[in-house]
């Protein structure tokens, strides 16, 4: 078949095709135009463990009471500022004891210590005065033993301080051993207090006068003037410079009134050559009278609280700086 004739062919074949189709179609027209039906399509569902980001679903604004919430009211106030605690440092060595071998010491004896630090190569044990402040010190090893010898003036108790790091690392322990009362006291009642030391045997002169007494007190050589008349300082004290044999014993162109006296020799120094002691005083109510007798101390932060014997068996307190002094004891009998 030539090319014509198939050309002719599909031609025909065109105009049959086309002839039955508009033969038999009907021609349709919509009078209204259809509404449409929406489909609801689900959203898909996040699936745990995928790499999905998540959308914020913005809320609608809704009136009405504020919800509570589950753990109670929210309290609007300002929180007030804490004091800021230290925390112990982690890193700061530890002391695992610092004890002793005994619960009580004795003045003039001596006591051992014994520690153990850890987190250090050595430490610093310290002892410490009345007043909390370091004295002597002992650089240890972080474990041992150490021997001290404790003075006969302690009194009380005696501390001391282990001391192991510097700085934010420095750990610290205090260890206070309790001190037995080695002396009696010469009186009775006694101090609740531990004297200084034992009693001191002594001669002692006193005279009573006017607006007080006079005492001097062998031992310290000492002359001392007690005032009555509430003014300060209560008492006074002087060194003995008479010199027996240089000096006279007594003002001979004076002559005191019937029943009162001049005082003589060392208590009499004293008065004469004080305008203080002689206008405090006045006259002498009685001689003076030479005795044995006893003085103590307490010192306490250094400052001394003496007793003594007085003529009329009753003791005799100074308190310290000359702030006062009193009468503890009645005499026998009384």
């Amino acid at each position: 078949m030539n090319a014509s004739r198939l050309t002719q062919l599909i031609l025909l074949l065109w105009l049959v095709l086309l002839t039955g189709c508009g033969a038999g179609s009907r021609q349709v027209i919509p009078t209204v135009r259809p509404t449409v039906t929406p489909t609801f399509t689900p959203s898909p569902t996040r699936t745990p463990g995928f790499d999905a980001t998540p959308t914020i679903t913005p809320r609608p604004l809704v009136s009405g009471p504020t919800p509570t919430s589950l753990f109670g009211p929210t309290s609007t106030a300002v929180a007030a500022l804490a004091s800021p605690t230290r925390v112990p440092n982690p890193n700061a060595p530890r002391i695992e004891f610092f004890t002793t071998d005994a619960l009580s010491a004795a003045p003039g004896g001596s006591v051992t210590l014994f520690w153990s630090v850890r987190g250090a190569r050595g430490a610093v044990i310290y002892r410490l005065n009345a007043q909390g402040q370091r004295g002597n010190l002992w650089n240890v090893p972080p474990d041992g033993s150490l021997s001290v010898n404790i003075s006969r003036r302690d009194r009380v108790q005696v501390t001391f301080l282990l001391s192991v790091g510097e700085g934010d690392l420095m750990t610290e322990q205090t260890l206070v051993i309790p001190l037995s009362c080695p002396d009696a006291w010469f009186f009775q009642p006694a101090p609740d207090t531990c004297p200084a030391g034992p009693s001191e045997p002594t001669q002692i002169i006193e005279q009573p006068f006017e607006r007080g007494r006079m005492v001097y007190i062998q031992s310290r050589d000492r002359v001392y003037a007690l005032f009555n008349d509430e003014r300060a300082p209560a008492w006074i004290s002087f060194d003995n410079r008479f010199q027996p044999g240089v000096d006279r014993e007594l003002e001979e162109s004076f002559v005191p009134p019937p029943g009162l006296y001049q005082p003589l020799r060392i208590l009499g120094f004293v008065w004469r050559g004080s305008d203080v002691v002689r206008n405090r005083l006045g006259l002498g109510a009685l001689e003076e009278t030479l005795f044995d007798g006893f003085i103590q101390t307490v010192v306490t932060e250094g400052q001394e609280n003496l007793y003594l014997n007085s003529a009329d068996g009753s003791v005799l307190q100074l308190l310290p700086e000359g702030a006062s002094w009193q009468i503890i004891g009645l005499p026998p009998g009384s």
